[in-house]
């Protein structure tokens, strides 16, 4: 419960990709401000992931869902989206991974 009374149902607790990787927007837009805490530089690192696992908490007491049902298909937008950009954020840092591995030994193989 939070302090307006709120029940948090069992079904919408855990992991929101949505609130990971686009942490302070989706934050504003689920008038939850915690998630602000992320634009705060090093602290971020670890505040990251616990917007990321309490996210559908917050913005469950935040909102003004008429039922789980709702609160979960505005939620699985945000999911979508941040679970999209955190494969295209591995495979961009591969990406850079394989091309300086690449320059360095093209380098070090000219001396």
């Amino acid at each position: 419960m939070n302090e307006n009374g709120k029940q948090v149902p069992d079904e919408i607790k855990g992991w929101n990709w949505g609130a990971f990787m686009y942490n302070f927007i989706w934050g504003i837009g689920n008038k939850t401000y915690l998630p602000l805490l992320c634009l705060i530089p090093f602290f971020n690192i670890i505040w990251v992931f616990v917007v990321g696992f309490k996210g559908n908490t917050w913005a469950w007491q935040k909102g003004d869902y008429k039922d789980i049902e709702t609160f979960k298909a505005v939620q699985a937008t945000w999911n979508r989206a941040g679970l999209v950009q955190f494969i295209i954020a591995i495979a961009v840092l591969i990406l850079y991974i394989f091309f300086f591995a690449s320059i360095l030994s093209s380098l070090s193989s000219n001396y």
